[in-house]
């Protein structure tokens, strides 16, 4: 089953952040969608696979903080 869940997420400030954050995400296998006007991350991900903690975990090892 697919998941959805919107992070609040600081430290984002450029594309940078956009590339890193994603490819984060997809290495780990969600889907990710950086909004830097918001700070927020949108991400799409299959509960069977991965959960919130390791979402959580791929975002804050790019070295951002998720509140």
């Amino acid at each position: 089953m697919m998941s959805n869940v919107e992070l609040k997420v600081e430290g984002m400030s450029c594309n940078h952040c956009v590339v890193s954050i994603e490819g984060a995400l997809r290495e780990i296998g969600s889907k990710g969608k950086v909004n830097l006007a918001n700070d927020t991350v949108k991400v799409e991900y299959d509960e069977k696979k991965v959960n919130l903690e390791q979402i959580k975990e791929a975002i804050e090892d790019q070295g951002y903080d998720v509140l």
